[in-house]
């Protein structure tokens, strides 16, 4: 099953890069034990742009959709057995990047 390990980035505490290659080093893991399928890190809320073209005219209006000190700094899309094994990648996952992870399964996603 796919999970999605969402990376929760907070404008009061800024990322702590003291070990920059422990990303790499977990996507290398990922790698190596069948688990990864993709991941990305994201710019700042800042650079964000809504599109609503639920009207039929778009409006595409700069910033975040929703203002928050968390935001979306990231993701990665990983395959587990089930969700334990998901929630222990999650533990990794944030240690690996020194911040919060939001785990969630996909929707009809094998």
């Amino acid at each position: 099953m796919h999970y999605l390990l969402t990376v929760i980035g907070d404008t009061d505490n800024p990322t702590d890069d003291s070990a920059p290659g422990a990303v790499d080093a977990f996507n290398d893991r990922l790698k190596d034990e069948g688990r990864w399928v993709f991941a990305g890190g994201l710019t700042g809320p800042e650079d964000a742009t809504v599109t609503d073209n639920r009207s039929g005219t778009a409006i595409l209006t700069d910033g975040p959709f929703v203002e928050s000190k968390e935001f979306l700094a990231g993701f990665w899309v990983v395959t587990a057995d089930d969700l334990d094994q998901a929630l222990a990648l999650s533990v990794d996952a944030s240690q690996a990047c020194h911040r919060k992870i939001e785990v969630r399964p996909f929707d009809g996603v094998a």
